[in-house]
């Protein structure tokens, strides 16, 4: 039996998105709010919470039959559509944030356009054997582009963890 769900995101109203995740998975609709770590301070103690990684965005895995149950849910205002299409993002995505977020605490996200350059592998750690496209590699720093959703994740990956790709063929690990 071959499944036609496929994740897709929709857009919520501000600081909606746990009670979207809420009312979906009440009406058995399967969805991912991706949960951030992160410590705030206050004038009187530091205290770690968890908040959306996106803001005004949840994940569904659906088919399109459900489309309509997801939309009239409270607080969804609509899909989030590329070419006139709900835009549908690749599993390997969903896995790559939820590993991400696994590894990595207080990630960032950064909205923008990206100039591309190397080819990588990722040698080891969560995303490993993860393809993709470098944005920047500082000294420890690596930025890892999400193309069907425009952001880049920030986190701290060790260099010696990074395989610089001709095509196919591994060249050489980068030194720390």
């Amino acid at each position: 039996m071959t499944t036609t769900k496929k994740w897709y995101a929709v857009y919520t109203r501000p600081r909606w998105e746990k009670k979207v995740t809420h009312s979906l998975t009440t009406k058995k609709i399967e969805s991912y709010c991706p949960l951030n770590m992160v410590q705030k301070q206050w004038s009187d103690r530091k205290k770690i919470i968890l908040e959306p990684l996106f803001n005004s965005y949840v994940f569904v895995f659906a088919e399109s039959k459900e489309f309509t149950a997801i939309k009239q849910s409270d607080g969804v205002i609509n899909f989030v559509h590329w070419l006139g299409n709900p835009a549908v993002i690749r599993e390997e995505e969903i896995d790559a944030i939820r590993n991400f977020l696994l590894e990595y605490k207080n990630v960032k996200l950064e909205k923008g356009d990206v100039n591309i350059s190397a080819h990588v592998r990722i040698a080891s750690g969560p995303l490993m054997d993860v393809q993709g496209k470098v944005i920047e590699i500082g000294q420890k720093t690596v930025k890892v582009y999400l193309p069907t959703l425009g952001y880049q994740m920030v986190a701290r990956i060790e260099k010696s963890n990074i395989e610089l790709l001709k095509g196919n063929a591994v060249t050489h690990t980068l030194a720390s």
